[in-house]
């Protein structure tokens, strides 16, 4: 992320036993209230594979797979395509 915009905007991650939420935080709009957290992707893991693919998020708020990046056990080469890749399914 260009660092112009670390004060508008940050990504992070929430954290489950099965997948990791990729989430864009913004700080509220008046200054007021809460930051908006709005998940981009999703990294899911098979334990009995190994393998982790990257799901996008639907305008129905839902994960579908990527199928433009096979599964692997690598999680930084997951992470790594959704910066590098250029496409806008993830950061618009």
């Amino acid at each position: 992320m260009p660092e112009h915009l670390w004060d508008e905007l940050k990504v992070d991650a929430d954290v489950s036993d099965r997948h990791v939420d990729i989430v864009e935080v913004r700080p509220p709009w008046d200054g007021v209230g809460e930051h908006t957290r709005f998940p981009i992707a999703r990294l899911h893991f098979t334990k009995s594979t190994g393998l982790g693919a990257i799901y996008w998020r639907d305008r129905h708020l839902r994960f579908r797979e990527y199928t433009r990046r096979s599964p692997t056990g690598n999680v930084q080469a997951l992470l790594a395509h959704m910066e590098r890749s250029g496409d806008p399914i993830f950061w618009g």
